[in-house]
Parts: structure tokens; C-alpha cells; sequence
């Protein structure tokens, strides 16, 4: 599915909307036994490499494994009064070092957001990039795990809990939600996931409004089989690196 078929979502469900909603809330009940399943899964089948990393990133900079974040949670009203009040705990294994300066993410996203791509872009003028390409804050481990996803992983750990889900709308940071308009909120309609559409078609080499405009495709169209085409273009997308700093 390419950018240009994804339109603008509409602002409310329509009466066929409303009928399917029985249909919805199966698919969602079926949804979280398999995430819970598969996460588990992977986290057993997983545990050797996930103590690998945890010694590579202790052996090559002070601090702890894991990195702990505020991120805004999914599934909700994107007109209530203040959504980037409702945070979960977010776990990523840690890529930088300890005390960096959230400042220059900061700055980097306000510009992102307000799609000044020529001002923040390190790819090319037609594939701005939405993580900093060269972050002085992340470790030489840390830009090996960023590269091949391998930060991500204890995000089962968030899917077991019930944070997110494997396939959803990556989960914002409270900053950046601060600074969403109204279509951008329209993202957090969604269970936050791993993984999703805009991983899938482009990661970080789209604009700000061809992700939000995935992540609401995604949550018009989602479905078991949908998911399921997902999950199986995550793999080579991951392996393939491409759009992954």
C-alpha cells in the first residue's frame, strides 16, 4: 500500500461503523490473547540474546539495561481536553548515555511536527527522517541496537502488560502530543503497538503527516488479516535496516 492511496480519515464512525462495533470488539478480544501469546513466545525464545545485550550495553557505558519512559497510551477520545496526560511506563533497552540532554530531541520534533523538514533532515530533501540521524547521545552499542531494532524488545514486556499491543501506532512521546493538532491526535484512536504500518512503509524516511495518516489508516482498517501482513513485512523491513537510526 503505497502513500498516495491513504486518505483523510473521517472525523466520526458512520452508522455502518456503529453496527460493525460487535465485530470490533471480537477482533480486539481475539487480538489480546495472541499478543500475550506471541509476546510470551518471544520473550522465552528471546532470553539469550536479551542477556547478551544487557551485558553488551553494561560493558560500554555506565547505567541501567533498561530505559524507562513516560510514553502517551493509545485508545483514546483524541478530542479529550489533555490526552499526553494518560502515560504509561515505556521500556527500551537503553541506547545513550546517562543525563543526555532531552533538549535537542526536543527541538528536533517541534521541527518534525511542524513539517520544517528542510531544517532537520540528514537523508536526502525528498526523505526527511524522523529520528535524528546523528545523535551525539547515543552509545556505540546503542547505535547498533537502534539500528537493527534490538532497543525494542523489551517492549513485550509491555504488550504482556497490556500497554500496547504487537501491531498498532508507535506510542508519542508527552512532548510531541503536546504539540499535535487535531488531526495529528487522531493517531492515538489506536492501542499503541511495536510494530505497524508506518514501519512497514518507510519508517523515519516519512513526513510527520504521511505517519499520522498510516497510523489512522490502520485504525479505519484494522483486522486479524491486517495485523497479520503487518507482523510478516516487519521482518524484512527490520533485516533491511532501511529508515532505522
Amino acid at each position: 500500500m503505497g502513500i498516495h492511496e491513504i486518505s483523510h480519515p473521517r472525523p466520526t464512525p458512520s452508522p455502518m461503523e456503529a453496527i460493525q462495533a460487535p465485530s470490533r470488539i471480537g477482533y480486539l478480544a481475539v487480538k489480546r490473547c495472541l499478543d500475550i501469546l506471541m509476546a510470551g513466545i518471544a520473550l522465552l525464545a528471546l532470553s539469550p540474546l536479551l542477556l547478551i545485550i544487557a551485558l553488551a550495553i553494561k560493558l560500554d557505558s555506565h547505567g541501567p539495561v533498561i530505559y524507562v519512559q513516560k510514553r502517551v497510551r493509545g485508545n483514546q477520545d483524541p478530542q479529550a481536553p489533555h490526552p499526553e496526560h494518560n502515560v504509561f511506563a515505556f521500556y527500551k533497552f537503553r541506547s545513550m548515555y546517562m543525563n543526555s540532554d532531552a533538549r535537542i530531541h526536543q527541538q528536533y520534533m517541534s521541527e518534525y511536527i511542524r513539517g520544517n523538514n528542510g531544517k532537520i533532515n540528514n537523508g536526502t530533501s525528498h526523505s526527511p527522517v524522523y529520528k535524528m540521524k546523528q545523535d551525539p547521545r547515543v552509545t556505540r552499542v546503542g547505535r547498533f541496537l537502534r539500528r537493527t531494532s534490538l532497543d525494542e524488545l523489551p517492549q513485550l514486556i509491555n504488550v504482556i502488560k497490556g500497554d500496547m499491543s504487537m501491531v498498532g501506532p508507535r506510542p508519542a512521546l508527552v512532548y510531541e502530543v503536546e504539540q499535535y493538532s487535531h488531526f495529528g491526535r487522531q493517531r492515538l484512536r489506536a492501542q499503541a503497538g511495536i510494530t505497524g504500518l508506518w514501519q512497514v512503509s518507510g519508517r523515519t524516511r516519512l513526513t510527520f503527516e504521511e505517519m499520522v495518516k498510516l497510523d489512522i489508516e490502520y485504525t479505519r482498517r484494522c483486522s486479524l488479516w491486517l495485523d497479520a501482513k503487518i507482523m510478516l513485512k516487519t521482518v524484512p523491513a527490520v533485516l533491511s535496516g532501511n529508515g532505522a537510526w
